[in-house]
């Protein structure tokens, strides 16, 4: 007997998806992502796959899409790959880590969340909470 009612939308099974899209704002889809470094589609997906960059499902259609702050102008910010390694390590997921990254925090060297003041050059300092979170 199937009296349980079907799932209205994306935002019923997955309540978070939308907290995390507006929390990160501006996303790339992998087409965007590519053309936006000139690079294939496939490594694009390469670079989801070997934790260059992180991505999460979003939208209406749940289209796989990175952060656009995890990239600049050449590819994959280099100063990324080692934190999501160790917010990984404490054992935070990629939705996760997104949301941590973009969580605006007011104890921070600049203005804005982690993921800003890993950009303005705090790499350290971003590391370091990151493992504090891991003990």
């Amino acid at each position: 007997m199937s009296d349980t009612p079907a799932p209205q939308s994306d935002e019923s099974t997955h309540p978070h998806a939308t907290d995390l899209e507006s929390l990160v704002g501006e996303w790339l889809t992998v087409p965007d992502a590519a053309e936006r470094i000139g690079v294939s589609l496939s490594h694009v997906r390469q670079l989801i796959a070997d934790r260059e960059v992180l991505a999460a499902r979003i939208g209406e259609r749940r289209v796989t899409a990175v952060p656009a702050k995890f990239f600049d102008e050449t590819g994959p910010r280099p100063e990324l790959r080692g934190t999501f390694t160790v917010l990984a390590d404490g054992g935070m997921g990629d939705d996760e880590i997104i949301a941590w990254l973009y969580t605006p925090d007011a104890t921070l060297p600049v203005e804005g969340a982690p993921i800003d003041a890993m950009l303005a050059g705090y790499k350290t300092e971003i590391r370091r909470r990151a493992q504090e979170l891991a003990f």
